[in-house]
């Protein structure tokens, strides 16, 4: 694989990594000003992360599928 393959590899982990904890991060403090609704939060937090984590791997397989 060549060297493109690594840096958009790379660009694409660093991406999820900080969506992810933007995310988690907004998701904490919407559950410290409403703790009523942190099941709902929780769960809408869990959906969007497995989102952000499908398409790093993505990233990751689609080289491998040429």
């Amino acid at each position: 694989m060549n060297a493109a393959y690594h840096i958009g590899l790379g660009i694409a982990a660093l991406g999820s990594g900080i969506g992810l904890g933007r995310a988690v991060g907004s998701a904490m403090e919407a559950m410290g000003r409403q703790p009523e609704a942190a099941g709902k939060i929780q769960v809408g937090m869990i959906i969007g992360a497995a989102f952000i984590e499908a398409l790093t791997i993505y990233a990751l397989v689609s080289p491998f599928l040429r």
